[in-house]
């Protein structure tokens, strides 16, 4: 273990001697700084999130983190580490925050799927507790959830027609082609019937905005347990991860996603839980006052991206709820996942249904 990984949970190991084999081959170790091919790889797991797997690969002085899907079947077009990879070739250059790749490989004969390789960075995730620099420090808190707006600012302003970027996605429609997905992963991952989530995904199919004037590059997942902060200067933003669910769209899925994740994603404690409830957070009102403040995108119909971003979340629940009942996983965390679905969904509605569309 090294610090923020842990030892490799037994139902997600991989064949390490195929995996070193093949970086021995294949890694660019002339970009990698103290890389030592010579001796064995030591491999530890980054116990966090609940998509693809992360683990970290060390040889001699170099650390490396490996990104593959879950175990299991997954849903169509979900957890493609290869297209995260393309994303994160073309972005990392124009958006320093975002990793570098070294090398993807798409042979599932050596770990048993796709994966990729990026730099290892480090610095402190903001998940269940707060690190000590946070700690009933009301002052540090809004000043990390600012810094946080802002450097989300920052990557809307990414010019989105440049040609290394302008490839990648397709801009027009993108919400509504966005709802339209999101829904049939849903009926794809039921276990049962809930018509709330049913009626929140006829709500939103029937409020679609007009596309922006000016699409931007949409992480797609964009939350405080996304973003390594400075462990010497906390509000100073080191890294952002998780660029698997990128496109190029509509930024307000960006602000949505953060509102969402500001509050509570269940009823019950643990993963539900939000550190952003203490005193000093900013509220969700001031995170959309200082992203209206910092970028050129007009946020008056931000209670439908907050609506559509409580769906997904309660989708990708589902799905790793689907994944935990059908035994592909066993990672104990996943079990109360089926209460959590409804809640999302009724807390959706709630919002829906109390302020109209603008």
């Amino acid at each position: 273990m090294y610090g923020d990984t842990q030892d490799v949970r037994p139902a997600e190991q991989l064949d390490w001697a195929a995996l070193a084999r093949y970086l021995r081959w294949n890694l660019p170790a002339h970009q990698i700084k103290g890389l030592d091919l010579s001796g064995d790889m030591q491999v530890s797991q980054f116990p966090g999130g609940h998509s693809n797997l992360t683990y970290l690969v060390r040889f001699g002085g170099a650390e490396l983190v490996v990104r593959r899907p879950p175990m299991g079947p997954v849903a169509p077009t979900a957890h493609d580490v290869a297209r995260e990879y393309r994303w994160l070739a073309a972005v990392h250059p124009v958006f320093p925050l975002a990793p570098r790749p070294y090398l993807l490989c798409e042979d599932p004969g050596v770990v048993g799927s796709s994966f990729y390789v990026m730099e290892r960075r480090r610095g402190l995730v903001v998940r269940h507790e707060e690190p000590l620099p946070l700690r009933n420090h009301p002052e540090m808190r809004r000043k990390v959830g600012e810094s946080l707006v802002d450097t989300l600012a920052v990557l809307h302003a990414v010019d989105a027609a440049a040609p290394q970027i302008a490839h990648l996605g397709r801009p027009a429609g993108f919400v509504g082609r966005q709802i339209r997905g999101w829904t049939e992963r849903w009926r794809r991952s039921k276990t049962s019937e809930l018509t709330e989530v049913d009626d929140l995904a006829a709500w939103l199919a029937a409020h679609v905005p007009p596309d922006p004037a000016q699409p931007a590059i949409v992480h797609g997942d964009f939350k405080l347990d996304n973003v390594l902060l400075d462990p010497l200067d906390p509000p100073h933003l080191v890294a952002v991860f998780d660029w698997e669910m990128s496109a190029l769209g509509d930024p307000l899925v960006d602000l949505g996603i953060l509102l969402a994740y500001w509050s509570p994603t269940g009823p019950a404690e643990g993963d539900a839980a939000v550190v952003t409830e203490r005193e000093g957070w900013p509220s969700r009102a001031a995170l959309v006052e200082r992203y209206a403040a910092r970028s050129d995108h007009e946020v008056s119909n931000i209670r439908f991206y907050e609506t559509f971003a409580l769906f997904k979340i309660a989708v990708v629940v589902q799905q790793i709820f689907f994944r935990y009942s059908r035994g592909h996983t066993a990672d104990p965390r996943f079990q109360t996942f089926g209460d959590r679905v409804g809640y999302l969904a009724r807390r959706a509605m709630a919002m829906a249904e109390t302020r109209p569309a603008t």
